[in-house]
C-alpha cells in the first residue's frame, strides 16, 4: 500500500508535548549562529571582566591578589556550552545555582587560606552580586542574537527524515525542538503502511523513499537524516549514492537508542570511524578535571569540618559500644570491591553475603546514630575515601556488595552505574531517591538517575548537585 503523500508547504509542527527529544548521541550539526567555543568562554570571561571592572571602579590598581583571584575564577567558572536556553527561567536558575556554588567555594578558600585581608570587602560583595546579572544579560542577548540570525532565510536548514519508525519520530521531534538553531522539519519519507509507523510520525509522512530527490528539490532541503535499521544496509548504500546527486548534508542515525548509551560520540581512531556506546565520561581531560576538583574540595572540606568530625566521633564512642568507624565492602569503579568509611550508626556491623537495608524506625540504629544519619554526618569520613581515590564527591552512591549481586539480576543495566567511581552524594539522591529502596521499581528509578548523570556529566552539574545536597541535609524526610 502506498503511503499517502502530504504536500507540506513548509516546516511541520508536532503537537505540544508529543514524544521525546533525541538526547543521547549528538549527530546534529552545531548551531549555525554563535560559535560554541565562544559561548563556552563567555561565562568565565564575564566573571573576570566584572571583577576587574568593580576593582577599578573602586579606585584600586591591579595587584597580585586580584590576578590570582582572576585565574582561580577562570578555573572554577568552568566553561559552559549550553547557556542559550529557550526557557529563560531555567537559564536563570541554572546560572544562579552554578554561581552560588562558585562563590561558596571561593569563601571556603578564603577562610582556609586567611586571604580575605588582601581584598576590599565591598569589591567582593559588589562583584558577587553583579556577575550573575551580567552573565544573565549575556544569556538574553545571546539568545536574542541566535533567534534573530535563525530568522534569516539563508540561515534556515530544511530537514528531511528518511524513516518513520520510533527512531525517525525521535529525530523529527529533535528537529522541531531545534527551530531556534535554524532547523526546519519538513517531514518523513516512508514506504511502509502508516499503521506500521510510529504514531507521532504518521501525520508527517510527505512521500515515499524513492521520492527523496524530488522532495529535496521541492522544499530546498539541506539536511537529510537516515533512520533506517542496520538490517537495511544495502538499501542505505543505494540511497546515499542517489543523494550524492544533490548538495544535501547526510546524517546517518544508527539505531542504538534501545540500549543505555553513555557518553556516545563519534571518533576517528587512526582513520577508523568508531562510535562509542558505553564509555566513562571521565576519560582524558574530563578525568583530570574530576580528580582535581575532588582533591581540592575534599581537602578544603576536611579542614573545615575537622571539629565536627571530632565531635561526632566522641558522640559515637559514648553512645554505644563498638568502633567509631564502620568499614564496609561496597561496589566501586568497574564493579571492583572498595572499603567505604562511615561513622557507625548501628549496633551491628553487617558486612557479609547478606546485608539488610536500613528502614524507618530500624531497631539496629542507635539514638545518636539516627541523628547522624538524618543529618548525613555519618557520611563525612567518606571524604577520606575521596582523597584515597576510591570515591568521588559526586557520583552514584555505592551499594553493599551483597546488594549489587542481588540487583544486577533484577534491574536492567544496573552495573552501568559502576562505569565511574561512586560518590558521597549523587543525582539520584538530590532527586528524592535517598534512603531505603524497598522495591525493585525504586532501585530501577535510582539506577535511571545514575545513568542520566553519566550521560550528562559536567563540572557544573557536580557543583549543582553539591549545592542541592547541602540544602537537603537541613531537611530530608528520606534520611533515616
Amino acid at each position: 500500500m502506498t503511503a499517502p503523500v502530504h504536500r507540506a508547504p513548509g516546516p511541520l509542527q508536532f503537537p505540544p508535548g508529543a514524544g521525546s527529544t533525541l538526547d543521547t548521541l549528538a549527530f546534529t550539526p552545531p548551531p549555525p549562529s554563535i560559535p560554541v567555543f565562544m559561548a563556552a568562554l563567555l561565562e568565565p570571561v564575564l566573571a573576570v571582566a566584572t571583577l576587574l571592572a568593580v576593582h577599578f571602579g573602586h579606585g584600586h590598581v591591579l595587584d597580585r591578589a586580584s590576578m590570582l583571584l582572576s585565574i582561580l575564577v577562570m578555573l572554577l567558572v568552568f566553561p559552559g556550552t549550553n547557556r542559550f536556553y529557550e526557557n529563560r527561567l531555567n537559564a536563570l536558575v541554572d546560572l544562579l545555582a552554578a554561581w552560588a556554588t562558585v562563590v561558596a567555594i571561593l569563601v571556603l578558600c578564603g577562610f582556609a587560606t586567611k586571604s580575605f585581608k588582601f581584598f576590599d570587602t565591598s569589591v567582593l560583595i559588589w562583584w558577587a552580586v553583579l556577575t550573575p546579572a551580567v552573565q544573565y544579560a549575556a544569556v538574553l542577548a545571546g539568545g536574542a542574537l541566535m533567534r534573530r540570525h535563525a530568522l534569516r532565510p539563508e540561515a534556515r536548514r530544511p530537514a528531511l527524515v528518511i524513516g518513520a519508525g520510533a527512531l525517525g519520530a525521535k529525530v523529527g521531534h529533535m528537529l522541531v525542538n531545534r527551530r531556534s538553531y535554524g532547523h526546519d522539519f519538513i517531514g518523513h519519507l516512508e514506504d511502509r503502511d502508516p499503521s506500521r509507523c510510529a504514531p507521532d510520525a504518521r501525520d508527517h509522512i510527505v512521500g515515499r523513499i524513492d521520492d527523496a530527490l524530488e522532495c529535496i528539490r521541492r522544499h530546498n532541503v539541506k539536511d537529510v537524516y537516515i533512520t533506517l535499521p542496520l538490517s537495511s544496509q544495502p538499501r542505505i548504500d543505494r540511497m546515499i549514492a542517489a543523494l550524492h546527486d544533490s548538495a544535501v548534508s547526510i546524517f546517518f542515525v544508527p539505531d542504538v537508542f534501545s540500549v543505555n548509551v553513555i557518553q556516545g560520540r563519534m571518533r576517528n581512531m587512526d582513520g577508523v570511524p568508531v562510535v562509542s556506546l558505553l564509555e566513562s565520561p571521565f576519560i582524558g581531560i574530563n578525568g583530570l578535571v574530576k580528580r582535581i576538583s575532588d582533591i581540592v574540595l575534599a581537602s578544603l572540606i576536611l579542614v573545615l569540618i575537622s571539629p565536627i568530625l571530632l565531635a561526632v566521633a566522641i558522640g559515637v564512642r559514648i553512645s554505644s559500644p563498638g568502633p567509631i568507624i564502620f568499614k564496609q565492602k561496597r561496589g566501586g569503579l568497574d564493579g571492583e570491591d572498595i572499603t567505604v568509611y562511615k561513622f557507625r550508626s548501628m549496633r551491628v556491623m553487617e558486612n557479609g553475603a547478606k546485608v539488610t537495608q536500613a528502614t524507618r524506625g530500624d531497631p539496629r540504629i542507635t539514638r545518636f546514630g539516627a541523628f547522624i544519619r538524618r543529618t548525613s554526618l555519618d557520611e563525612l569520613p567518606q571524604f577520606i575515601n575521596v582523597l584515597q581515590g576510591r570515591m568521588s564527591i559526586v557520583g552514584p552512591r555505592p551499594h553493599a556488595v551483597a546488594h549489587n549481586e542481588e540487583y544486577r539480576e533484577l534491574v536492567k543495566a544496573y552495573m552501568l552505574r559502576h562505569k565511574v567511581k561512586p560518590g558521597i552524594t549523587g543525582w539520584a539522591q538530590v532527586n528524592g531517591l535517598r534512603g531505603e529502596t524497598e522495591t525493585v521499581e525504586k532501585m530501577a528509578e535510582r539506577v535511571r538517575y545514575d545513568i542520566e548523570y553519566l550521560r550528562n556529566w559536567s563540572l557544573t552539574m557536580d557543583l549543582r548537585i553539591i549545592a542541592r545536597t547541602i540544602k537537603l541535609t537541613v531537611a530530608d524526610s528520606n534520611a533515616y
